[in-house]
């Protein structure tokens, strides 16, 4: 059991020649480090309130990244004033209650929310007549996240189930300078101006972008408890690829198969496209062994982590020479032996809170930008690894899983999104179906 429940898994698209263009200064970490005051927590953003209240369990997560420059268009620089921001994701489990966990921890200023609410969602940014809630902290509409921290609204007197897809608005009248924000969120947010955070209808949503601001997390009181599954990594467990707007990342395919077989369990996505395990990124995020205890010691429920990370450790080194865009410095020669070490310490860390550990296999990437001769040594070396080290609890193969017939180097024609890295809808389901549900514990 995580210390959460006791108090409260790549680049997306390598191609990115084809994708990216201008310079990307870097952006200063504004995240203040105020540590938890039961346990010394260096990474982890101050809670408010005390997100360890009796009984709840996450069923669905972002992870929070600096605001800044991605593969397409967002409004994470500019923030919001005046503006109405309606945003739509789909939880795991049921409860019977749920609540909201909204984060300022890149932020330079206090966040005040004046107009927040809940919906299940219908039709685009339209939610079902009757569902709306509002959200309070604290029994106050309007409230403020501080900078450099993370806050849990009131409980919600919703009952949501399984799969289901809540819509989450709020209203900012002041300026709230650059936002914390999960960058691909490979779903539509919409957004508008003035107060529209009680609209039913969808009318004045005019503006759309497919990234998450500000939120991080909703967790309900589950009606069963079976442990909650953490999937962290990198832009493969973040979905790219996947279709837009269809749930159809590996995470959202796991929580399905494990839905069908009457016990849903939570699972939650903390992969973050790009990035890395041994290395700090600005547009990428902190280093996968630097932000562990946040993003998976943090989640309140859980019992299982499954790991799959480590190819932009390896590949974003290949692409030093003729780098397509700033947005991926920096790039070191990050050897095999660095992977496994950072590997192992985020397998001690997890095992040291009570957490079942599971490792994948990096898949293959040949025919990518990441391909050479010395990247696939890497590559195979790790994998090597993983499979004989008996250091994970249990092991998926995912470079056996998705690796073509014809050439195991590569990822099957199937499976592949077109950029020889990245999986497409049907890859992702394979990789959903190669988890043994015996083995989340």
């Amino acid at each position: 059991m995580s210390s959460a429940t006791r108090r409260l898994l790549t680049v997306a698209a390598i191609t990115v020649c084809a994708l990216l263009t201008g310079a990307a200064a870097a952006y200063p970490d504004t995240a203040r480090q105020l540590p938890d005051t039961a346990r010394q927590l260096p990474d982890t953003a101050r809670q408010l309130p005390d997100t360890a209240g009796p009984g709840w369990s996450a069923t669905w997560t972002a992870a929070p990244q600096r605001p800044g420059v991605s593969f397409a268009p967002n409004w994470s620089q500019q923030g919001f004033t005046r503006q109405t921001v309606r945003q739509i994701v789909r939880i795991s489990v049921g409860g019977k209650a749920a609540r909201i966990r909204l984060s300022n921890r890149y932020g330079t200023t206090p966040l005040t929310i004046d107009h927040a609410t809940l919906a299940r969602t219908a039709l685009g940014a339209a939610v079902e007549p009757g569902s709306l809630r509002r959200l309070t902290v604290r029994g106050k509409r309007a409230f403020t996240v501080p900078a450099g921290a993370d806050l849990a609204t009131d409980p919600v007197p919703l009952r949501p189930a399984a799969l289901d897809s809540l819509t989450i608005t709020f209203f900012a009248n002041q300026p709230t300078g650059p936002a914390t924000y999960h960058a691909q969120a490979l779903a539509t947010t919409y957004r508008a101006a003035g107060d529209h955070a009680a609209d039913v209808g969808a009318a004045a949503f005019t503006d759309t972008t497919q990234s998450w601001y500000y939120l991080t997390g909703v967790d309900v009181i589950p009606t069963a408890r079976h442990g909650g599954v953490v999937t962290f990594g990198d832009s493969l467990t973040d979905g790219a690829g996947s279709s837009a707007d269809a749930d159809n990342r590996y995470p959202d395919e796991l929580a399905e198969l494990l839905a069908a077989t009457g016990t849903p369990r939570a699972v939650l996505n903390q992969g973050i496209a790009g990035n890395r395990v041994t290395v700090d990124s600005a547009w990428f995020g902190e280093k996968a062994t630097a932000r562990f205890r946040r993003d998976v010691l943090g989640q309140p429920g859980v019992r299982t982590v499954v790991i799959l990370a480590g190819v932009n450790d390896i590949g974003i080194g290949e692409l030093a020479a003729a780098p397509p865009s700033p947005i991926f410095a920096p790039y070191p020669d990050v050897s095999a032996g660095q992977v496994i070490a950072g590997l192992g310490e985020l397998i001690r860390m997890a095992h040291a809170e009570g957490l079942r550990v599971i490792g994948a296999t990096m898949m293959p990437v040949k025919g990518s930008a990441y391909y050479t001769d010395r990247s696939e040594a890497k590559r195979e070396a790790v994998n090597a690894w993983i499979r004989a080290s008996a250091a994970f609890d249990a092991v998926v193969d995912l470079d056996r899983v998705t690796a073509s017939p014809a050439d195991g180097d590569r990822l099957d024609p199937a499976y592949d999104s077109g950029d020889h890295l990245h999986l497409n809808d049907a890859g992702y389901r394979a990789v959903a179906g190669a988890i043994d549900p015996a083995e989340l514990g």
